[in-house]
C-alpha cells in the first residue's frame, strides 16, 4: 500500500474567480500534477496563491467584430483587450481563451492582451469605402473597463474616434471606471450616440467579492450609474447573469437600487455554461458552496433540459421550464413595477465618414 498523499485539491485564490488553470478544449497534451512526497506539489501550488497578470500587447489586423445572432441587439461589436482582469468566474467569453492555447481558466484572467493600435483599425474601418453605420457594442467580450485600461486607455481611445466619426455605441460594464470618460460621453450622449449599461449580478459585496473579485463593488457600480444619469447619459441595468439559488432571490432588489440610481431600462440573462466554462464553475461551486452545488445544477440542468448548458438560439439566454418561466414572471412584474421602459435608439445619421490616411498627407 502507498503512503503517498494526494494532491492537494484546488483552494480559491485571493482576488481570482478561478482556482486552477482548466485545460482548453484543443490542447493536446494535459498535465497532471502528482505529489511525489517531498512536498514540492504543496509549494508550488503555494507560489501560484497570488498569480500576477501578465499584459501581452499586441498589433490588431480588425478591430470590428460583426454576427447575425437573434439574441443580441448589435450586429457590430469592439474589444480592445483579450482576456478579462475581472475574473469574473461566471464570465461566458472565458473558453475564448482555448483559441490561444491558454486555459480559461487562471489564464483568462492572469494573461491578459491589450490591443495597442485598436484606436488606429477603428479609424480606418470608418474611412473605408462603403462602410455602413451601425451602432458598435463596446467592449461585449471581455469589460473595456478592466483594471488595466487605466494604464492602456485603449477605451478611450476608441471613444475618441467615435466622437470625432460620430458614430452611435453602447457600453456594457462592470466598472464605476467609465465615469471617468465623461467628458466625452456626456456630449455624445445630447446627440443619441450612446448608452451605457451596468451589469450587476449581486448586491451582496461579499458574494460579488467571490464571483467576480476584481470588477467595482455593487454600490461602486450604482454609484456610478447614478453620476452618469445627472449628466445626462442614458444608462440600463443588466441582471447578469441571474444564478439559480445563489443571486436569483436578489432579481427584483437590484432592479430596484438601479432604478433609485437613474437606470432607465432594464434586462436579465441566466447562466451560461459553454464549453470550458461547466468545469470552471463546478469547480467554484464545490470550493464556495459545496452544500449548495448539486441543487444548483440541477436547477439549471431544469433549465437547459437536462444538460448543463443549451446553445442554442432563442434558448441559451432565458432557458426553458417551469423555474425559466418564474424568474421571467418575476422579472416582468419587478420591471413594471418600477417603471423601466426602452432607452432612446441610437442615432446613426449624424455619422460622419472619416478620411484614410495618406502618405502624401493634406494639399488643402
Amino acid at each position: 500500500m502507498s503512503s503517498r498523499a494526494p494532491p492537494p485539491a484546488p483552494v480559491a485564490l485571493k482576488g481570482r474567480g478561478s482556482a486552477s488553470w482548466v485545460a482548453g478544449r484543443f490542447e493536446k497534451r494535459a498535465a497532471v500534477a502528482e505529489d511525489d512526497g517531498w512536498d514540492a506539489l504543496q509549494l508550488q501550488q503555494d507560489d501560484a496563491i497570488s498569480p500576477a497578470t501578465v499584459v501581452t500587447e499586441e498589433r490588431a489586423r480588425s478591430i470590428v467584430s460583426r454576427n447575425t445572432s437573434p439574441d443580441i441587439s448589435f450586429s457590430q461589436s469592439v474589444n480592445p483587450y483579450r482576456g478579462c482582469e475581472h475574473g469574473c468566474v461566471y464570465c461566458f467569453a472565458r473558453p475564448s481563451h482555448a483559441y490561444l492555447d491558454l486555459s480559461p481558466g487562471l489564464d483568462f484572467e492572469t494573461r491578459l492582451f491589450a490591443k495597442t493600435n485598436a484606436a488606429e483599425r477603428l479609424r480606418a474601418e470608418f474611412a473605408r469605402p462603403g462602410y455602413v453605420c451601425s451602432p458598435i457594442a463596446l467592449g461585449i467580450n471581455t469589460d473595456g473597463y478592466q483594471p488595466i485600461e487605466r494604464r492602456y486607455g485603449l477605451t478611450r481611445s476608441l471613444i475618441e474616434v467615435m466622437a470625432e466619426a460620430r458614430h452611435p455605441f453602447s457600453i456594457v460594464t462592470k466598472s464605476a471606471n467609465v465615469v471617468r470618460d465623461l467628458d466625452l460621453l456626456a456630449p455624445m450622449a445630447a446627440e443619441g450616440l450612446v448608452t451605457v449599461h451596468f451589469s450587476v449580478t449581486s448586491l451582496d459585496n461579499r458574494l460579488s467579492a467571490r464571483m467576480e473579485p476584481r470588477a467595482a463593488a455593487p454600490h461602486a457600480r450604482l454609484r456610478a450609474m447614478r453620476t452618469l444619469a445627472d449628466a445626462g447619459v442614458p444608462v440600463g441595468v443588466l441582471v447578469a447573469p441571474v444564478v439559480p439559488a445563489i443571486t436569483d432571490h436578489e432579481l427584483e432588489a437590484i432592479l430596484g437600487a438601479a432604478r433609485d440610481a437613474g437606470a432607465g431600462s432594464a434586462g436579465y440573462v441566466l447562466l451560461r455554461l459553454p464549453n470550458e466554462l461547466k468545469a470552471v464553475w463546478r469547480e467554484w461551486l464545490e470550493l464556495h458552496y459545496p452544500e449548495r452545488a448539486a441543487h444548483v445544477m440541477s436547477l439549471l440542468q431544469q433549465l437547459h433540459g437536462g444538460r448543463d448548458y443549451d446553445s442554442t438560439f432563442g434558448h441559451r439566454m432565458r432557458g426553458q421550464g417551469p423555474f425559466a418561466d418564474l424568474i421571467a414572471a418575476r422579472f416582468a412584474r419587478a420591471k413594471r413595477a418600477n417603471g423601466f421602459a426602452r432607452l432612446p435608439p441610437l442615432r446613426t445619421d449624424r455619422f460622419v465618414p472619416l478620411r484614410r490616411a495618406s502618405p502624401q498627407g493634406e494639399l488643402f
